[in-house]
């Protein structure tokens, strides 16, 4: 594989690699949120660019690459990206244009290919190993659609290829910004091994240093090292996982029809709460939320979550997997109260709470619930969906919710 060093750790391949085993090619969008924001402001190219919330306590949806090399990060409190970058210039969210760019590009994805699987917004794999006869080697593909992306919208993106999707993902990443690597099958390991164990997906922080306190700080030293003795140290499953990611294992194929894992909805209060009665209102509208876009998306959900984040950051989650799946807010509402109040809150105040539900089935309730109950609730929300669907969100609330005062948050 031809490598020329770029920025930091950057690499990318020249045009001699042989890509022909490379049918995996993993797209993902150059700081797209800020990318977008600047196709408007041409003026700001080459500056420290925030993208995010302003008011209270907002967050960094994105930052251009001038911002990052102070620190910035996204999902960081945007007090503290200002404070790490005085000079930046800030500018709110526009979703509705990230969403416009987002289809356009994903569209250029399937010109090449129907075996397109999204990721997010900005980011997708595509298996290309039918479009060869057609468009040539994977290489030249990915060439053909980064300048094509370039050329039609204004926008950078970073190219892995690999016969694998996660040697695919890595190396787009170690491409980055504006870059394309390719990873050909008989040199996955020569790539990986030298890598450093962080690099390999499912490891954190905390797992990455307990593999250190063991000596592993290589891909290749984790490869090296007995499966049995990883699961002995990380757990049966993170063993086994990590030992075959090592040695560039991943039988995952491109999935074109992607299932939500779970769904959720958060906020973060724009001034410390500790009163109940806020708490449980605001669980109400979450759970609220989260049942209906279950609802729309035609699934039910074995398991109820609560997220809480406390004054001093630290962050817990505690779940419950309920008798039947459900689609109904008031039982979701029911098991995240519960959920709550389990917890010990003296003294302590909340700065996020959030409500998730995961290991989704197809089936909005009304088959696969024997809560007969719950019937007379699913009818009515019911006939909230078609209200929402009509009149917009909160043309028929709880009236908890019409009298709630809750604290502003910020955008983004």
């Amino acid at each position: 594989m031809s490598v020329k060093g770029g920025q930091g750790e950057r690499q990318v391949s020249g045009d001699e690699v042989d890509s022909s085993s490379a049918t995996i090619l993993h797209i993902d969008m150059d700081a797209f949120f800020a990318s977008v924001e600047l196709l408007d402001r041409p003026e700001l190219k080459g500056k420290p660019v925030i993208v995010g919330g302003t008011a209270g306590r907002g967050v960094v949806t994105s930052a251009t690459y001038e911002a990052r090399a102070y620190g910035v990060r996204s999902a960081m409190p945007m007090s503290q990206a200002q404070r790490l970058c005085p000079s930046a210039i800030v500018i709110p969210s526009s979703y509705g244009k990230y969403t416009h760019y987002s289809r356009i590009v994903m569209d250029m994805f399937r010109d090449v290919t129907p075996l397109v699987e999204p990721l997010s917004i900005d980011e997708a794999f595509l298996d290309v190993a039918g479009a060869r006869r057609l468009l040539g080697p994977p290489g030249g593909i990915a060439r053909q659609l980064r300048a094509r992306v370039r050329e039609e919208t204004g926008l950078t993106c970073s190219i892995g290829g690999a016969s694998t999707k996660f040697v695919a993902k890595l190396a787009s990443t170690r491409s980055k910004p504006d870059g394309l690597l390719i990873v050909p099958a008989d040199r996955t390991l020569a790539f990986l091994h030298p890598l450093p164990v962080a690099a390999l997906w499912g490891v954190g922080k905390a797992t990455a240093a307990s593999l250190e306190r063991h000596g592993l700080r290589t891909v290749g030293d984790l490869a090296q090292t007995p499966r049995e003795v990883l699961q002995k140290w990380v757990g049966p499953a993170a063993g086994g996982h990590l030992h075959d990611l090592a040695w560039g294992r991943d039988p995952r194929r491109v999935n074109t029809h992607r299932v939500e894992k779970s769904v959720g909805h958060e906020n973060t209060f724009a001034v410390d709460v500790d009163d109940l009665v806020v708490l449980r209102r605001e669980l109400l509208d979450q759970s609220e939320r989260v049942a209906a876009r279950l609802r729309k998306a035609g699934h039910s959900a074995r398991t109820v979550a609560l997220k809480l984040r406390f004054a001093d950051f630290t962050t817990i989650s505690r779940s419950r997997t309920l008798p039947e799946p459900t689609s109904v807010a008031k039982r979701i509402y029911e098991q995240a109260v519960e959920l709550l109040e389990e917890q010990s809150l003296a003294g302590r105040k909340i700065r996020l709470i959030g409500v998730r539900a995961e290991q989704l089935v197809d089936g909005d309730g009304d088959s696969l619930s024997l809560w007969s109950e719950d019937d007379a609730w699913r009818d009515a929300e019911h006939v909230m969906d078609a209200a929402t669907e009509r009149f917009g969100r909160g043309a028929i609330r709880p009236a908890t919710l019409l009298r709630k005062e809750r604290p502003e948050r910020p955008e983004g």
